[in-house]
């Protein structure tokens, strides 16, 4: 069977050169005689595949050296708790958070369970369709840090401004959004990312941790939730998700390969484009809620004229090859996932069966 574009949001596609190298590597990974799945974590190949890993994701993102980088399992939502629990006794206890969609929303539901919890700007009224604008909201300038969610997948709404937060630890969810363009590491305190969007297969989770904000977790955290533990071990102090692991280094490998984050952008901005723009020029056929200067590159939902043709849209884009693009429950409609292993081919499909299928249903 021929491989579909697959424009789900996650867990996503990925590079299909990535693919192939760990089918080859399946039964007998670089003469070991055995899968990385079978590989001791303490071993000294599985060490080289994660420092390797490591060493190129600091080289893609340009990572200072003050900063650990930590593979982590538990999602972006275990991320939610460890955040308040590590930070909390910075300031004066209390954390600045943006509510601009599904996910900072829970990241702001588990933190009042730590924190005191300040939501500074709040887009639910807009049904998570704008970013608030850049200084129009009033920051607390001894918080213990500030927590906004740049590209929230569901509603596909995106930051286009990093927040100024002053001395104030900028801590960003980036699952959808990391390496899809370049970005200033240094004016985040934490940057943590699910891998299942754009690095690599779900049940990894990359955190990017400024040193200083290491080591002051109470003695009630669990072990597990302490980034001490982690940035001491190596993020080894239990078995880490080996699999996942080995296949984003596989992912930053190609990267490199192909002209690093600079080179990525260029084509994801010219992929959201295409889509944008096709949307747009529907005469009304297709519509995106989301305000123009919010527009995801990543995540592009999309409401047709009449809800009544949804369903033939699902069924004949299935057919023709173009997976996963029902919308959201909470939302509806249509949701194409552009990833950055999403090629542009495959976007220049979408496109050309939307323009077919709205000749025929307009």
């Amino acid at each position: 069977m021929a491989r579909v574009f697959n424009f789900g949001a996650g867990p996503a596609v990925l590079p299909e050169e990535v693919l192939k190298k760990a089918q080859a590597e399946m039964l007998d990974c670089d003469g070991t005689g055995m899968s990385v799945m079978e590989m001791s974590h303490r071993g000294k190949k599985f060490i080289a595949i994660a420092e390797k890993a490591e060493a190129d994701l600091r080289t893609l993102m340009a990572i200072p050296s003050n900063y650990k980088v930590l593979f982590l399992q538990g999602g972006a939502s275990s991320q939610f708790s460890m955040i308040p629990l590590n930070l909390k006794a910075r300031g004066d206890g209390s954390a600045d958070y943006f509510n601009t969609g599904h996910w900072s929303e829970k990241a702001v539901a588990e933190a009042k369970r730590f924190v005191k919890v300040n939501v500074v700007a709040d887009t639910k009224p807009s049904k998570y369709t704008e970013v608030p604008a850049a200084g129009s909201y009033a920051l607390n300038p001894n918080a213990a840090y500030v927590h906004y969610t740049p590209n929230e997948t569901i509603a596909g709404v995106e930051f286009d401004y990093i927040p100024q937060t002053g001395e104030v630890p900028l801590v960003a969810d980036m699952s959808s959004t990391i390496l899809s363009r370049p970005v200033d590491v240094s004016k985040f305190g934490i940057i943590y990312a699910g891998a299942q969007k754009n690095i690599g297969p779900s049940g990894l989770t990359i955190a990017i941790v400024r040193e200083d904000l290491i080591g002051h977790a109470g003695s009630e955290v669990p072990v597990m939730f302490d980034y001490k533990t982690h940035a001491e071990n190596g993020s080894m102090y239990n078995t880490p998700p080996t699999y996942a692991w080995y296949i984003a280094g596989l992912v930053f490998e190609r990267m490199l390969a192909n002209g690093g984050i600079a080179a990525m952008a260029e084509t994801n901005a010219r992929k959201a484009k295409k889509l944008y723009d096709a949307i747009d020029n529907s005469q009304g056929f297709y519509r995106n809620p989301v305000a123009v200067n919010a527009r995801s590159w990543m995540n592009v939902p999309f409401i047709l004229k009449d809800e009544a043709l949804d369903k033939p849209f699902l069924a004949e884009s299935e057919k023709a090859g173009l997976s996963a693009l029902a919308g959201h429950r909470s939302v509806g409609g249509m949701r194409a996932s552009i990833y950055n292993a999403m090629p542009e081919a495959g976007v220049d499909a979408l496109i050309a069966f939307m323009h077919d299928f709205a000749q025929r249903h307009g």
